[in-house]
C-alpha cells in the first residue's frame, strides 16, 4: 500500500528552525572535503587576490566530475578560470538567454561582491550560448579555460542546467548572501551532459499539511539545483482540498479548512497557483497537479453532500488512515464534478500532464473503478492534458499515452508487478517511485524523529543504489520515462521538516534520473554527496547527517 493505515501522529518537536522564517540562522561555511585529493585529481590550483580586508585561502578548483548529478562526459583541462571584478556574463540576444543570465548574476553577485553585468557584447568571462546544433532538449556543454567559461545548449532549459553545474564548480560560499573572500575558480576542461530520462520529478504533498506559496518556491529552488524538471503537487486528499475551483467553491473554503492533526489548513487561490507555476517555469520545472480520485476524496465528499451515494456529507477528516472514501461512481453529478475540476485546473496548468491519482480505492469495487477510469481519462484528454495515475491505473485500461507511477515495494506481489509489466509492454510509460527506495517521508532509521516506516527504513544508500532501467522484471527499458521522489506530509509541517527528510536523499534520486547508468557507484557517489554539505550549510538547508556518508567536519 502506498501510505498504509496510519496511526502515527504528526511530529510535534524539532530543534531545527524553519528556514523560511525571518529568524532563520545564517549557515556556517564548512571546509571542502578531501581538498588535497581534489588537487591531485585535476592539477588545477590557483591563488587569487581577495577583496579588500580579506585574506584569500589557497583553494583547489572543484574537479568537473565532482558535481551531482554526475555529468555524462568529462574531459579535464589544465588552466582554471577565475571570476574577477571585471567578469561579465555574456548572453545571446534572446529573452530566454537573458533570463538565465540574470538568474546566474543574482546568485553570484551577493557572495562575490562583483557587478557581473549581463551583456550581449565582448569576449571572455562567462558566456551563455544557444545553438541549434547542440544535442538534446535539456543537454548542455560547459567549456572552461583561463579565458572564461562557455555554456552552450540547444534550449534554455539546457543553459539553466549548465548554470546549476557551474554553481557546484564554484566554492560553496558562492551561495551565501553576503560578500565572501573567494577566490572564485572554475576548473578547466569540458563537460558534455544530457539527462538519461526526460521525466525527473519530485512530489510535495500539500494536502495532509498545507505549505504556503513561499515554502513551495523554496522547495522548487532546491529541486532546481539538482536538475529536476517536474514538481508534482498532491492537491487533494481526505485531509484537505488545496486549490480553488470557482464552480465548486466549498471544495477550498470548507474542504481546505483543516489538515492532519486539526490545524487551520489552507488553500491556493488561482493567483497563488499561477504564481507557483510561473516560478517553477522560471526554474525550468513543469508543475504536475494531482486530484486524487475516486478514493482519497473525503475533503470533497465533506464539502458537497450530493457527491456521496447516500447524499449525506461526512465530517472533515484529520487523521491518517486511507482507503475509506470514494466518489459515487453511479451518480452522473460525479462526472460533472470531475469535468469542472479538470477543466478549471487544466486551464491554469500549461504543462503536459494532469495526475488523477487512482490508488488505494479500497471502498470502490473493481468494476466501479474500471468504469470510473474509463469515463475520467477522456475528460483529461478533452482539456488537452495527458493522464498520469498511480500504478493501480493498470488494473483498468490506461489511455493511450498515459503514464503509470509505480510506488510498489520489493515485497509487492508478483501478480501486481506482472500487471504493471504487461501495461508497459503494451505501451504505457512508467514513472518509478518505489516506496522503499525513494519515498522521502520514510524514516532513515528507527531513531529518525520525523517520518513513517510502513515501507521500511530508507537510508541514503538504499535510496540511491538501484537502477530504474532494470528495476521491474518484464518492463522494457524504453517504457521507463523517469523517476520521481514523493514526499508525503503526515508528519511534516515546516520547511525544516521537508529539508531533513529530503536531504541527503533528494540529490541521489536526481542522479538516478539524470546520469548514465555507468556512472552509478555508491562508493564514489557518497564522496561527491558529502562535498555538497557545505553548500547546504551556505543555503540554510538542514539535512540528516547519515553515518553512511563521510561528511566534512563542521
Amino acid at each position: 500500500m502506498r501510505r498504509h493505515h496510519r496511526t502515527t501522529p504528526p511530529a510535534t518537536g524539532t530543534t531545527r528552525t524553519d528556514p523560511t522564517a525571518p529568524t532563520a540562522p545564517t549557515a556556517r561555511m564548512a571546509r571542502v572535503l578531501g581538498s588535497l585529493l581534489l588537487v591531485a585529481a585535476t592539477g588545477a590550483f590557483s591563488v587569487g587576490a581577495a577583496p579588500a580586508g580579506h585574506t584569500a585561502p589557497r583553494r583547489a578548483a572543484t574537479p568537473l566530475d565532482q558535481v551531482v548529478p554526475a555529468p555524462a562526459s568529462v574531459t579535464a583541462g589544465e588552466a582554471a578560470y577565475r571570476i574577477t571584478p571585471g567578469t561579465h556574463i555574456r548572453v545571446d540576444d534572446s529573452h530566454e538567454a537573458r533570463q538565465v543570465g540574470a538568474y546566474l548574476a543574482d546568485i553570484l553577485r551577493p557572495s562575490t561582491g562583483y557587478r557581473l553585468p549581463v551583456t550581449t557584447h565582448g569576449q571572455g568571462g562567462i558566456r551563455l550560448r544557444l545553438a541549434k546544433d547542440s544535442s538534446g532538449a535539456e543537454g548542455y556543454r560547459l567549456d572552461s579555460d583561463a579565458q572564461g567559461v562557455t555554456i552552450t545548449a540547444r534550449e534554455p532549459a539546457g543553459l539553466f542546467h549548465g548554470v546549476q553545474t557551474l554553481r557546484q564548480l564554484l566554492p560553496a560560499a558562492v551561495e551565501k548572501r553576503s560578500v565572501q573572500p573567494g577566490p572564485w575558480l572554475v576548473a578547466g576542461g569540458t563537460i558534455q551532459d544530457s539527462p538519461r530520462y526526460a521525466y525527473r520529478g519530485a512530489m510535495l504533498d500539500v494536502s495532509r499539511h498545507f505549505f504556503t506559496v513561499a515554502q513551495v518556491k523554496r522547495y522548487i529552488d532546491e529541486l532546481a539545483l539538482y536538475k529536476y524538471n517536474a514538481l508534482h503537487l498532491h492537491l487533494s486528499d481526505d485531509q484537505g482540498w488545496r486549490i480553488a475551483v470557482d464552480s465548486w467553491p466549498r471544495l477550498a473554503a470548507h474542504g481546505g479548512s483543516t489538515q492532519v492533526g486539526g490545524g487551520r489548513g489552507g488553500h491556493y487561490t488561482k493567483a497563488d497557483y499561477k504564481e507557483i507555476v510561473r516560478y517553477a517555469a522560471s526554474r525550468h520545472l513543469e508543475v504536475v497537479p494531482e486530484i486524487d480520485m475516486p478514493g482519497h476524496t473525503n475533503a470533497a465528499l465533506a464539502s458537497y453532500a450530493e457527491l456521496n451515494c447516500d447524499g449525506v456529507a461526512p465530517p472533515l477528516y484529520t487523521g491518517t488512515n486511507v482507503g475509506f472514501s470514494s466518489l459515487c461512481v453511479d451518480k452522473e453529478i460525479t462526472y460533472d464534478f470531475v469535468d469542472d475540476v479538470i477543466r478549471e485546473l487544466a486551464a491554469l496548468t500549461p504543462g503536459r500532464y494532469l495526475h488523477i491519482g487512482g490508488d488505494e480505492a479500497h471502498s470502490t469495487s473493481h468494476d466501479d473503478y474500471v468504469r470510473f477510469m474509463d469515463r475520467v481519462q477522456p475528460i483529461v484528454a478533452r482539456y488537452g492534458k495527458t493522464v498520469i495515475g498511480w500504478h493501480q491505473l493498470t488494473g483498468a485500461t490506461p489511455a493511450k499515452g498515459a503514464l503509470a507511477q509505480y510506488w510498489g515495494l520489493d515485497s509487492t506481489s508478483a501478480a501486481e508487478k506482472d500487471r504493471v509489466a504487461r501495461a508497459a509492454q503494451n505501451g504505457t510509460g512508467l514513472i518509478l517511485s518505489p516506496a522503499d527506495r525513494v519515498y522521502l517521508d520514510m524514516k532513515y532509521t528507527k531513531d529518525t524523529p520525523l517520518g513513517l516506516a510502513w515501507a521500511g527504513y530508507v537510508e541514503v544508500r538504499r535510496s540511491y543504489d538501484w537502477d530504474p532501467g532494470g528495476y521491474l522484471p518484464g518492463v522494457p527499458a524504453s517504457a521507463v520515462r523517469g523517476v520521481e521522489a514523493p514526499l508525503w506530509s503526515e508528519t511534516l509541517s515546516t520547511s525544516a521538516h521537508i529539508d531533513t527528510m529530503a536531504f541527503p536523499r533528494l540529490p541521489g534520486v536526481a542522479e538516478l534520473g539524470w546520469s548514465p547508468a555507468a556512472t552509478h557507484d555508491w562508493d564514489a557517489y557518497k564522496v561527491r554527496l558529502a562535498a555538497q554539505a557545505p553548500r547546504w550549510d551556505a543555503l540554510g538547508i538542514g539535512y540528516h547527517r547519515s553515518p553512511q556518508v563521510p561528511w566534512p567536519a563542521r
